[in-house]
């Protein structure tokens, strides 16, 4: 600590500093190493691939225990507080000496000392317990006492989203300890000991004016945050404490294990909680940008489901998410709707976005490196020029001040300070121009990455086609056959079959203002039976024990007309749509796992009960009786399927009489879903979207390979991909069926060709790239199990993904990734969140305006929005390189300017500087941005890299050009026969302006500088003129952008410059000397030498550096970097792939049991 107090006097603070920038250096530097437990302060490292450092304090808390869910059965309940007050240092008062509880606090989330595995632990909330979903109801379904709620918050601390609005000093003093700002303030402070007032004041005036932007910026985001997390974060709750005591509290108290009561007129759920009693109707659009209500059912307590233990993610049909709207409650009399708290504060879904929000990781992309090591090597141009002048003015015997000041001056020269704002000016304004076709951003560094895209993932149902379905017609099982099939379902004559009944049943609608309200597909389904859905009020619900929540009934028109004059046919007729009423008594939602839902309904009238299952042919099936099931059932299935047609299987199962209302409560899913009887197939016309089809060819022109990730069935996936132009007429789709082992069999994929096998051999074009693999959710997970190594040659040619759960899709984006691909996520925002999340570039298609759901909201509802956001991304990255070179080039211009004037001790002068920066450069850089995108995609893509050969290559090109044109320019002056070489004595200031004189400098004790000489205003001309060249040059157009004459912005600028580097010609300003008019038309030529020069040197760049740097460098031949290309050509290359049709591939002893070659055999079981 002493060295370091020393080492921070010595360098002015600069050590604090450097310490306050790198947290590693600063604990090491003023903390001695020592055990994990005994720590005071804690260095972290995030585990990710940025490798980032934290420092954290550790404090300590006196708690009766060490863990939130120990028992306090033997603590009074008066001797713990109410978890009130500092919770950093939280002193618990009881009869038994307290626990001593280290932790620490990082973003907003506590980690807390575990002597058992001697290491902190972060207490997320009630899942940590392992807990159970029987145990939730028979454990958990109580309560809590207010002394163990206490004892829990000293732990979980208040149930609160907390975003603190930091102060403008804080967020003043954060901002300006930026590396920036401070580069800023020692240039600042150095050009003003150099007597350059007006320049230091004019960026002073910048800086201000760029630092109280940022603080504006950084403060609204701040209260924006705050204001959308505080709306309904505080709420009164009703609390449970015991079986029937129910008080009101502050959902601030709630703790994991608290159960709360949801009223019947809904609520702003404060946190997260597992609905173990009745039903809720949820709107979720918060977290997954899907305006659809959702239904919420009660947590299965009962058989297989209720011994698996409780995840967040598996039972999220039965999780209340914090921040979503619960708009109403289904509910029994006597009988409340109510959850268990299982997760509060920033350990909640809606608290770990905010959390993203608050501290976003840093954006992966090879740019943004490549850039500090380009800097870098400008920080090195900046080292040889400062030993350059230091030996310069030593030889020219130069004051000890004036050497370290222009030393140190040409380090501010060669590193730009206003780099990293004009890099940021190319994403601004492409994110202003997605917004304009509405495209919504919520993370606008990852514009950039869209420009580099290779492959999107696209869902099938409301992305590629249609969101709505159209019923094509159903087709009825009896007695273990098909019946014909029947294009509508509304028929006199199907009223009474139990096949309508479950299509009017099967579903999670509910009404909502008088409107039925749900997933399209119900809606669609449930309009097509005619039949009317009625929710009892909250009166009738009182009156009755027990209600049935809603019921269905077909409409009253039904009745024949010939019969409805008669008052006896009519009670008959009454009598008979009274039977055909029906009560949902339990739904079982969709489950994208499971793929199927269900309900256990009853007839008025009817002592039984009635189970009725819908969902995916293929699980319906194997959950139905055999001999109920056509033995055409399969061909019947592909028939259908093959022609895209999106098909659905019903089931009904009579329940036994015995069951009451509060027996099927507590029944498990698996128990219902069982023994039933197969009704038949419901086929629903899933249109292609208009756009659709062109997108996806224009992608496909683009080099951009175009993926189906759908939760559909794997043949109606293939025909759609056919129809949309994913996969062509002439290429052959085989595909992987993947098993499990089982029965001492190993796992096994077996190859299936779509097409005649016998033709597929025979044309022998599968063994060319014209084929693509198919690949179902089953067969995804076996293969990444039991085939690891033969996974990513499959996603190489995979094209279609059918029956995927979600979090498959995201493991298929992170499998692309690990592949080398930038990957694009394309998805509706519901099932889709995770890999819309994962994707470098995810797009959610919803109505709302932004969604946390993904990066990328569009309000179109088709993917026509995909080649939009890729053309913005393209042009946003080629803006970034083209602005990153223009700084560049004109900080070494600078730079050559300045060492060549110091070489007779003289420099820029003070307006010289400030028209340069704030004229030329600043306008040029944020105008040259303004280019729009290129009206259609093109083949290839821009490149990723800085430190690229071609790249390089044009920046030094240049370099060389700027450096051969000054120094012509400098030494042809000193030629001239009207020159005379200057001396300390000379001075240029006597030379008369209106009348040209041959006359040599005179002296002037004023100009101490030597600003004024032939030398400066030479090389000012001729760099003034190279920053307009380079400008332009580097303005490239096609095929990433609009060219830079359709920008008007910029002409305007150009033509500005151009006309006032003209008036300095004629006025002839302070710092600026009158030189001969041949001198002037010798400047305009090497100007005009110097605009052909860097513009021939870069169409030459452009045509032929990358085919010569190959040719030099010897790397015509060398394999390609990116892993996906090099499987490409490893495949291409071998002869038994792929394999052949109706070849099994085993995972066990593949030398022995591979039937498909050796290529095959390289897999370890």
């Amino acid at each position: 600590m002493i060295l370091v107090g020393v080492g921070a006097v010595c360098s002015g603070g600069l050590l604090l500093l450097l310490l306050y920038w790198l947290p590693e250096w600063g604990v090491k530097s003023t903390c001695t190493h020592t055990t994990l437990k005994d720590a005071h302060t804690v260095l972290l490292r995030t585990t990710d691939e940025f490798r980032q450092w934290f420092r954290a304090k550790v404090h300590v808390m006196l708690a009766p225990g060490k863990k939130p869910f120990d028992s306090l059965a033997s603590q009074p309940e008066n001797q713990l507080p109410n978890g009130d007050g500092d919770l950093e240092f939280k002193c618990v008062v009881s009869p038994l000496s307290p626990s001593q509880v280290h932790y620490f606090v990082h973003h907003s989330t506590r980690y807390y000392w575990n002597d058992v595995i001697q290491n902190f632990e972060l207490y997320k909330g009630l899942e940590d317990v392992n807990v159970s979903c029987a145990s939730l109801h028979s454990e958990h379904s109580s309560g809590l006492s207010k002394t163990l709620q206490d004892y829990r918050r000293l732990f979980f601390g208040e149930n609160e989203i907390a975003v603190r609005v930091p102060s403008l000093l804080k967020l003043l003093v954060k901002e300006v300890l930026n590396p920036f700002y401070i580069f800023q303030l020692f240039s600042i402070i150095l050009w003003s000991f150099e007597d350059y007032y007006y320049y230091a004041s004019a960026i002073v005036f910048m800086s201000i004016i760029s630092i109280a932007t940022s603080l504006y910026t950084i403060k609204k985001q701040y209260v924006m945050l705050h204001d959308m997390v505080a709306a309904h974060s505080v709420v009164r709750v009703s609390v449970c404490r015991g079986n029937k005591d129910i008080e009101q509290a502050m959902s601030t108290e709630l703790v994991p294990g608290d159960v709360i009561v949801i009223p019947a007129n809904g609520m702003i759920m404060p946190c997260d909680a597992v609905l173990f009693r009745g039903t809720c109707i949820v709107n979720e659009s918060m977290l997954t940008g899907e305006s659809v209500p959702v239904t919420k059912t009660s947590l299965p307590s009962a058989g297989e489901e209720g011994a698996r233990s409780y995840n967040m993610d598996e039972h999220k049909k039965h999780t209340l998410y914090c921040g979503t709207h619960v708009i109403q409650t289904r509910f029994y009399a006597g009988e409340l709707v109510k959850a268990v708290v299982v997760r509060t504060g920033f350990s909640t879904e809606k608290g770990q976005l905010v959390r993203s929000i608050l501290y976003p990781k840093p954006t992966d992309f090879k740019l943004y490196h490549d850039a500090y090591l380009f800097l870098l090597c400008l920080v090195g141009v900046a080292g040889i020029g400062f030993i350059y002048t230091i030996v310069l003015s030593i030889m020219n015997k130069v004051p000890a001040k004036t050497i370290i000041i222009e030393s140190l001056d040409i380090v501010t020269i060669t590193v730009p300070p206003a780099l990293p704002a004009a890099m940021t000016a190319g994403i601004v304004y492409a994110q202003r121009r997605l917004k304009r076709i509405g495209i919504f951003c919520i993370s606008p560094q990852r514009i950039n990455m869209c420009g580099q895209l290779n492959v999107v993932c696209f869902d099938k149902t409301g992305t590629l086609t249609e969101d709505g379905l159209d019923l094509w017609g159903i087709h009825r099982a009896e007695d273990g056959s098909f019946c014909s099939p029947e294009s509508e379902a509304a028929k006199d004559s199907l009223v009474n079959t139990t096949f309508v009944a479950c299509m009017a049943t099967c579903h999670s609608l509910t009404k909502i203002e008088g409107e039925l309200s749900g997933d399209p597909l119900d809606l669609k389904m449930f309009s097509a039976t005619g039949w009317i859905l009625e929710e009892p009020t909250e009166e009738e619900t009182a009156l009755h024990n027990p209600i049935m929540p809603t019921v269905v009934r077909p409409p009253k028109h039904i009745a024949p007309e010939s019969h409805q004059s008669n008052p006896l046919t009519q009670s008959m007729e009454l009598s008979e749509l009274s039977a055909c009423e029906i009560g949902i008594v339990r739904q079982f939602p969709f489950s994208s796992a499971l793929q199927r839902m269900s309900v256990v309904v009853r007839r008025l009238g009817v002592k039984h009960m009635d189970a009725f299952l819908k969902g995916a042919p293929e699980v319906v099936a194997s959950l139905c009786r055999q001999h109920t099931i056509p033995q055409t059932f399969t061909e019947t299935l592909e028939d259908y399927t093959r022609q895209g047609f999106r098909v659905i299987a019903l089931a009904h199962r009579q329940l036994e009489s015995k069951l009451s209302w509060h027996k099927v409560q507590s029944l498990s899913r698996d128990v219902i879903e069982t023994n039933m009887e197969f009704l038949g197939l419901i086929i629903m016309q899933n249109k292609i979207k208009p756009e659709t089809a062109g997108v996806l060819c224009e992608l496909q022109r683009a080099n951009i390979r175009t993926l189906m990730v759908t939760g559909d069935n794997m043949l109606t996936a293939i025909s759609v991909a056919r129809d949309c132009g994913m996969v062509r007429p002439h290429e052959k789709v085989i595909i992987a069926d993947a098993v499990p082992p089982k029965d001492f069999q190993p796992a096994s994929i077996t190859w299936h060709y779509t097409e005649n096998q016998a033709q597929a051999v025979k044309d022998n074009e599968v063994r060319t790239t014209h084929y693509h693999f198919a690949v179902s959710g089953k067969a995804f997970a076996v293969i990444l199990e039991y085939f690891p190594q033969l996974v990513q040659k499959l996603v190489l040619r995979a094209t279609v993904f059918a029956r995927m759960a979600p979090d498959q899709k995201t493991q298929l984006v992170e499998v692309l990734q690990s592949m080398d691909y930038t990957v694009g996520m394309c998805g509706d925002g519901a099932n889709d969140c995770g890999a819309l999340k994962r994707a470098h570039s995810g797009i959610s298609l919803s109505e709302l305006e932004a969604s946390v759901a993904s990066p990328f909201t569009s309000s179109t509802s088709n993917i026509s929005c995909v080649p939009n956001l890729i053309r913005e991304g393209r042009a946003a990255l080629i803006t970034s390189f083209c602005v990153f070179k223009f700084m560049a080039l004109y900080s070494i211009i600078q730079f050559i300017s300045v060492i060549l004037l110091y070489s007779v001790l003289s420099n820029l002068g003070d307006f010289q500087f400030l028209f340069i920066d704030l004229i030329i450069i600043l306008t040029i850089a944020f105008t040259m941005s303004l280019n729009p995108a290129w009206k259609e995609l093109v083949w290839r893509r821009p490149p990723s890299s800085l430190i690229s050969g071609q790249l390089l290559c044009s920046v030094l090109t240049q370099i060389l050009t700027c450096l051969v044109f000054q120094v012509l320019a400098f030494l042809l002056v000193r030629q001239q026969s009207w020159y005379e070489t200057w001396t300390p004595q000379s001075d240029a200031c006597n030379v008369s302006r209106s009348i040209f004189s041959l006359r040599v400098n005179v002296t002037d004790p004023q100009n101490h500088k030597n600003i004024r000489n032939y030398e400066n205003t030479s090389l000012f001309y001729i760099s003034a003129f190279q920053y307009l060249a380079v400008a332009i040059v580097f303005s490239k157009g096609k095929p990433f952008r609009q060219p830079s004459y359709k920008n008007c912005k910029a002409k305007t600028v150009l033509s500005a410059i151009g006309a006032a580097l003209t008036a300095l010609r004629l006025l002839l300003p302070p710092q600026i000397v009158c030189v001969p008019h041949d001198w002037r038309v010798t400047l305009v030529i090497i100007m005009i030498g110097n605009a052909a020069a860097s513009f021939l040197l870069e169409v030459a760049n452009d045509r032929w550096a990358s085919s010569v740097l190959s040719w030099l460098f010897c790397r015509r031949h060398k394999a390609p970097r990116a892993l996906y290309m090099q499987l490409a050509l490893e495949l291409q290359e071998g002869s038994e792939w792929p394999p052949q049709p109706s070849a099994v591939t085993y995972a066990s002893d593949l030398k022995s049991s591979c039937q498909t070659g050796p290529s095959m055999c390289s897999i370890r079981s």
